[in-house]
């Protein structure tokens, strides 16, 4: 569905899988994206294939809890996904649901997909599958992709924050600002969401040979920068 959108990376010497995980509000997503554009790589956000189940189990009226019904709902999916980071895109079953994804339902039932060991095996094997079929040249980023879906990635990296940062980054994004009433809302939302899903995965301590970053007194530029010094350090890319 959405192939052809996709631009030819850029000849800029890297063409390795690089894995990157991290909690909510650590910066992930849009670090990712511009290093990804910065480097000619494809971008694959695995958390969006989660929240994809999410919309679908929701929009057919399944009960989340039913982990059987939900799991086979899932391995019954058409997830097409475009990778290019100027325009990441996903659909479900035909319907482009890309806008969908990011709603306050749906992200306040996530995690009992993300949760759901039958999912989680479903779509690993996806994620891999898609890291496969892109070839050389693609950032992944989640939860689990350093230490389950690419433990063999060439660069292997965990983005955190300590949490007053990743509230204020979060509310910002979801509401527009960082006020009292909006903090407060967002910090309900990611400290139920990281316990849940912290059942599952590790996504908080950096497993041996992962690079960890602290993005907390980072500016984006900052997290940027240092992201593709360690690529160029550790891969040896022309970042």
């Amino acid at each position: 569905m959405f192939g052809s959108q996709e631009g030819q990376p850029l000849n800029t010497g890297f063409r390795g899988v690089i894995a990157v995980d991290g909690p909510s509000g650590s910066g992930k997503s849009s670090v990712c994206r511009e290093v990804a554009r910065t480097l000619g790589l494809r971008y694959l956000d695995t958390g969006a294939m989660y929240r994809a189940v999410t919309w679908a189990a929701l929009d057919r009226g399944l009960d989340l809890a039913d982990e059987p019904a939900v799991a086979e709902l899932s391995r019954s999916l058409v997830l097409d996904i475009a990778t290019d980071p100027a325009s990441p895109r996903i659909a479900c079953d035909g319907v482009d649901v890309t806008a969908a994804i990011r709603q306050t339902r749906i992200s306040e039932n996530v995690s009992a997909i993300a949760t759901n060991l039958a999912v989680r095996d479903d779509l690993i094997a996806r994620q891999r599958a898609l890291i496969e079929e892109k070839g050389a040249g693609i950032i992944a980023e989640g939860r689990d992709i350093t230490t389950v879906v690419a433990p063999d990635a060439d660069v292997r990296l965990l983005l955190t924050a300590d949490e007053n940062a990743r509230i204020a980054r979060r509310a910002r994004e979801l509401h527009g600002n960082d006020d009292a009433e909006s903090l407060a809302a967002t910090h309900a939302q990611i400290s139920t969401r990281d316990a849940r899903d912290s059942t599952v995965v590790d996504f908080l301590v950096a497993a041996d040979g992962v690079v960890e970053i602290d993005t907390s007194t980072l500016t984006f530029e900052q997290v940027v920068a240092t992201v593709l010094r360690v690529v160029d350090q550790t891969a040896g890319a022309t970042a």
